[in-house]
């Protein structure tokens, strides 16, 4: 359920970011209205796309029914779990769009000049690949002035107002850690994550393994040398899809400012 309930919060974040109304959100099943831009780039309609425009006339975008509660996978939408092609869709989009940005948070001050702390924020997706594949999503902030790591980074600052442009007597803090630096701090610690969590996955993949292979190897006699050749190549394949890994790919990331009274609030 852990894993359905961040699904959901990235799908709410998602669409609230390219303004796409929730029409309705209850109990894992979100209905979804698109706009002409979310339309044209996710439902697979360019000839549709391409004759509306041509014609000059308005568009009519569809609405999108996304499951994440299991119990009600087999109902009407699409059921959105790890590996999901339209989960995987959203990861594209924004890998492609949205790979980096910097934000400020929105303030208003009038009577002296207020500093903003660079926090240096990464979303990424690890993925566990054994006899079943698993995705763990991760928000991480660094803090660039004293180095302080926030998990759950974007859960912590969704209450905080966001914009592109720097608000009235704030500035921008000049980092004290280099942004490569800093990185490289957050590449530490998903690696010592990963290296924390439970290895039962990765067992039951070997054990499997083990397995596929005892039945492949009593399947071909290796008679002559077209089998033996067939038998390693099928092998190679058993390794390939049952050799247990991991992969870490970075969803999207950027720079965000926010007050020193936020960054308090931010590391409690």
């Amino acid at each position: 359920m852990k894993e359905a309930a961040a699904h959901e919060q990235f799908i709410r974040s998602f669409f609230h970011e390219y303004d796409c109304p929730i029409l309705s959100d209850e109990n894992g099943r979100l209905v979804i209205q698109l706009t002409d831009k979310m339309d044209e780039a996710l439902m697979n309609r360019p000839f549709y796309w391409h004759y509306i425009k041509k014609m000059g006339r308005q568009g009519d975008p569809m609405s999108l029914t996304l499951i994440t509660n299991p119990d009600l996978s087999e109902e009407k939408g699409e059921y959105i779990h790890s590996g999901s092609p339209r989960l995987r869709q959203l990861y594209r989009f924004l890998q492609d769009n949205c790979r980096f940005t910097k934000l400020y948070e929105a303030v208003t001050i009038t009577d002296q000049q207020s500093p903003l702390v660079p926090w240096l924020v990464t979303n990424l997706r690890i993925s566990y690949f054994g006899k079943q594949k698993k995705d763990e999503l991760l928000s991480i902030g660094l803090n660039l002035i004293h180095g302080t790591m926030a998990p759950s980074f974007m859960e912590r600052i969704e209450n905080y107002p966001l914009e592109t442009t720097i608000s009235d007597f704030t500035f921008p803090m000049t980092p004290l850690i280099r942004i490569p630096s800093g990185y490289q701090r957050i590449v530490s610690y998903i690696h010592r994550h990963i290296e924390s969590q439970d290895r039962t996955w990765a067992s039951q993949a070997m054990e499997a393994l083990h397995e596929e292979k005892q039945l492949l190897s009593a399947f071909f006699k290796e008679e002559n040398e077209e089998e033996r050749k067939l038998l390693e190549q099928e092998l190679e394949a058993l390794k390939g899809r049952f050799t247990p890994k991991v992969t870490v790919d970075v969803i999207n990331g950027g720079l965000f400012y926010f007050t020193q009274a936020t960054t308090n609030q931010i590391i409690i």
